[in-house]
């Protein structure tokens, strides 16, 4: 049952030009702007070389803050923080749920020292798993105490181990202080409107002040302190990622200005996000028919702001308890159960040693990368396509096609290789044999894909494929990703050159809402 918000002890006790200044907070990041749009040089699949090396040292090894590094390197959440003092009509927090993944949802709520316990379990085991993020169920920050004694465990325990929070950002002002105390370099708020008219349509309520406000009021309390607070914490040299839903017809033309109010006061990046409204979820705008945005939809608001500032594409919507790399869920294997019969050796050089040849993987991949790109020199075509790939990570083509759990989307053109997504599926192989019912669904969520890359497929979906207009490719069959889609790319215009194919503009694509996840 969802736990109603209470005011703790924690909270008493706390509650008795614009070129220049964006240039200013861009050095202070140690983000150079660059280039007609002011845009920042740093960014999601930026290297070494595009920004100063103590951002460098915050970004490379972190899979949300990083969409190189993502391929590579896990993450974890833990649940530590039930309460919250908002409320949104697209969350419906859910408790003891193993069969959803999305923002809120957790199987099991943890104390502080249980949760601990399971990081140090967890980062034993997955040693590439390099951040630990309190994301909820509810706020961290109406949680505080259970919050900040849960990093101070951590940061005691497991050093070197990034710490994170992800906050609605109405408490944020009140709690920079204690964050930056605690080097969480990494602060995520979830903004989806600076307008309070917008926001009404959004916020039913929020708790403010030991009381419940409502509408337009609520709405312009909440921007207000949000805005302050990322101010607060980019002045502070703490890297800030903004979430925004995009809700068709509600916020989704107003997220442009959203973009430039978070960039102008020095967000690293920004992550719009599909709203996720299925009616089983629960919530208000899942029941009142509320739609999601479709992927065409997406792509083109993501594009459309990335001329402002950095855009993320690589979330998952992770769950509250989510552990592993994005895209993954291994959070059944570290129930508290199972935890607390562990032996954990926390080995902080075998930890860094396995990292050391994750990092020798990934430069191996950029090498192949800028060198199957020099082969596109000189070519001057307007064609631009996009592929799926099955990847179990690293950066490879790696999963059988229909062992897929989702697609991760790149758009090919002379320019190269650029992710800019991914897409739930139902799984289409369950016991053996497929799934026609899902094999529809599948080929929907990558209709507007010019080809699928994976391991493996079998001759049934790779028919099926053919007959949407979707190549199915296997012959990079365990080989780096964008070297193979570089590759692809350049032989793809060859037959158009040649007249052997004809290109055409794909169709638009469904965003999965109700996809397989695995328990």
């Amino acid at each position: 049952m969802e736990e109603a918000f209470q005011p703790n002890e924690f909270e008493a006790a706390n509650a008795d030009q614009l070129g220049d200044l964006l240039q200013k907070i861009a050095d202070h990041k140690g983000c150079g702007t660059s280039g007609g749009s002011g845009k920042a040089s740093c960014g999601t699949s930026a290297g070494p070389a595009d920004m100063a090396p103590e951002v460098w040292e915050k970004v490379k090894n972190h899979p949300c803050y990083s969409e190189e590094a993502h391929h590579h390197y896990a993450r974890m959440h833990v649940a530590v923080a039930p309460a919250c003092n908002i409320q949104c009509n697209y969350c419906n927090r859910k408790y003891d749920c193993a069969n959803e993944s999305r923002p809120g949802v957790v199987s099991e709520k943890l104390t502080p020292e249980q949760a601990a316990k399971k990081v140090l379990a967890v980062a034993s085991t997955i040693p590439q798993m390099t951040v630990l993020g309190i994301a909820g169920p509810g706020d961290p920050l109406a949680n505080p105490a259970k919050t900040f004694k849960t990093f101070e465990l951590i940061s005691k325990t497991a050093p070197d181990i990034k710490l994170c929070l992800s906050t609605n950002g109405l408490a944020l002002p009140d709690h920079v202080d204690t964050i930056a105390s605690f080097n969480v370099d990494h602060v995520t708020i979830t903004i989806n409107m600076t307008d309070p008219q917008v926001g009404a349509e959004i916020y039913p309520w929020i708790f403010w002040k030991n009381k419940r406000v409502t509408g337009v009021e609520a709405a312009k309390i909440l921007t207000d302190r949000q805005l302050q607070g990322l101010e607060m914490l980019t002045e502070r040299g703490i890297l800030c990622k903004v979430n925004s839903v995009m809700i068709p017809g509600i916020n989704d033309q107003h997220l442009v200005e959203v973009n430039k109010a978070v960039k102008s006061r020095g967000a690293f990046l920004h992550n719009i996000m599909p709203l996720i409204s299925a009616p089983e979820h629960g919530t208000v705008f899942g029941l009142n028919g509320q739609r999601g945005p479709s992927a065409q939809e997406l792509k083109a608001l993501q594009d459309s702001c990335e001329g402002e500032m950095n855009m993320m594409r690589h979330c998952r919507q992770c769950r509250a308890d989510a552990v592993g790399l994005l895209g993954e869920d291994r959070s059944a294997e570290f129930t508290t159960d199972k935890i607390m019969e562990m032996e954990v050796k926390y080995d902080i050089d075998a930890r860094q040693a396995y990292q050391n040849k994750v990092e020798e993987e990934r430069m191996a991949k950029v090498e192949a990368k800028n060198a199957e790109l020099q082969t596109l020199a000189g070519e001057a075509s307007d064609v631009c396509i996009l592929i799926a790939v099955a990847t179990k990570g690293s950066g490879r083509v790696n999963e059988h096609f229909g062992h897929a759990k989702e697609f991760q989307i790149y758009e090919l053109s002379t320019k190269g290789a650029k992710f800019v997504g991914h897409r739930r599926v139902d799984l289409y192989c369950q016991g053996g044999y497929g799934d026609d019912d899902s094999l529809e669904t599948v080929i929907r969520a990558i209709n507007d894909c010019a080809a699928v890359f994976v391991a493996k497929i079998g001759g049934c979906p790779k028919d099926s494929l053919i007959a949407a207009g979707i190549e199915p490719v296997d012959q990079y069959a365990f080989e780096f990703i964008e070297q193979s889609a570089i590759a692809y790319f350049k032989d793809y215009l060859g037959r158009v050159n040649r007249g052997e194919i004809q290109h055409v503009v794909r169709g638009d694509a469904d965003i999965r809402q109700g996809a397989f996840i695995e328990v």
